[in-house]
């Protein structure tokens, strides 16, 4: 780091995800800069480098993680070049933060889970930004006091406008649904241990061949249920909702009600149209504490564990949508770095 402690940090990934984060450390985080950026469109990344002052373009992330001014990786690219990434940034023992999905099967994550525990210290945090998000946050913390008991089913909402036009029926498993496997796995304190896709009949809105809408149910190691409605073609925007049900009550969050108009003989809100827009404040405060918790040289938040286990449910509940029925979770032992 800087003389006055200031975080380089090298961008991989320069697409919407990874610009939106060289924006925001550039112009929201404290205690950071955007040092590198690293794209295989080198074009691409010369423009975005051209936004901060002194950050330098690369197309290897090789290169940048070797940089001397470099101190910690912010990874999102596509998902099947995190690997070979955070495999890199370890070999550097540099922080990182990776945007979901770790990588893209369980395979590759125990090679990743692997390469860590080698290292002997956690250096990578999992993007799962639901953790960060205020109303996910005070779910959570109501849930820890125990006020409404112990939490038997979980009913979870996902719903876009539209699927961008490569997405394909595995992908609202692998892409969507794996938010919630780890709101999930965080709000209940459960293992997955099953998973069951059902297949609803398709909305005309959908893409031809798109299996869309989908109903998926986990099973837990708790005893509890968890369901989750993913619809990415709903057409009126994107809505995350979780409602948790206890032996003593019920808590609900994401109708979106933080203010509410009645004019022209109609009430009603606004309804966000995209992920970026609605979890804008999860993102600021995911790298907001990730870059805290590295300058003082710790590492919280979703671990390579949490990346692991979301890979691995993914890829039952993509078996259980192509070949039908029920797919149990097999996870490894957990290593005790991971607690």
């Amino acid at each position: 780091m800087s003389e006055r402690g200031t975080l380089g940090v090298a961008v991989i990934g320069t697409g919407k995800m990874g610009a939106d984060h060289v924006r925001r450390i550039h112009e929201v985080t404290s205690g950071a800069r955007v040092a590198a950026v690293v794209d295989v469109d080198a074009e691409r990344a010369k423009q975005v480098a051209a936004r901060v002052d002194g950050c330098t373009a690369h197309t290897d992330p090789a290169a940048a993680m070797a940089a001397p001014d470099v101190d910690a990786v912010l990874i999102a690219s596509p998902g099947p070049a995190h690997e070979a990434a955070l495999l890199q940034a370890l070999d550097h023992d540099l922080p990182v933060l990776c945007e979901k999905p770790l990588t893209p099967d369980a395979a590759s994550a125990l090679r990743v889970l692997e390469a860590e525990r080698k290292l002997g210290h956690r250096r990578v945090q999992v993007g799962f930004m639901r953790r960060y998000d205020a109303e996910y946050m005070k779910l959570k913390s109501l849930l820890e006091t125990g006020q409404l008991g112990r939490p038997l089913m979980l009913h979870n909402r996902h719903r876009n406008a539209a699927s961008p036009p490569f997405f394909t029926s595995s992908m609202l498993i692998s892409d969507s649904v794996a938010h919630e496997t780890d709101v999930t796995r965080w709000l209940l304190g459960h293992e997955i241990t099953a998973v069951t896709v059902l297949r609803p009949t398709p909305s005309v809105n959908a893409p031809d061949d798109l299996q869309d809408p989908q109903f998926v149910v986990f099973e837990t190691d708790g005893g509890a249920l968890s369901d989750v409605e993913i619809f990415v073609n709903c057409g009126f925007g994107y809505q995350v909702r979780a409602e948790v049900v206890c032996e003593r009550g019920t808590a609900r969050i994401g109708d979106g009600h933080a203010m509410v108009t009645d004019m022209a003989g109609r009430w009603g809100g606004t309804i966000a149209q995209d992920f970026v827009e609605r979890f804008a404040d999860a993102y600021d405060r995911e790298v907001q504490t990730w870059v805290d918790a590295t300058r003082r040289g710790e590492v919280t938040g979703p671990s390579v564990w949490d990346g692991y286990a979301a890979a691995a449910v993914c890829e039952a509940g993509v078996r259980s949508l192509d070949d039908g029925g029920r797919v149990t979770v097999d996870l490894v032992e957990r290593p005790a770095l991971y607690g």
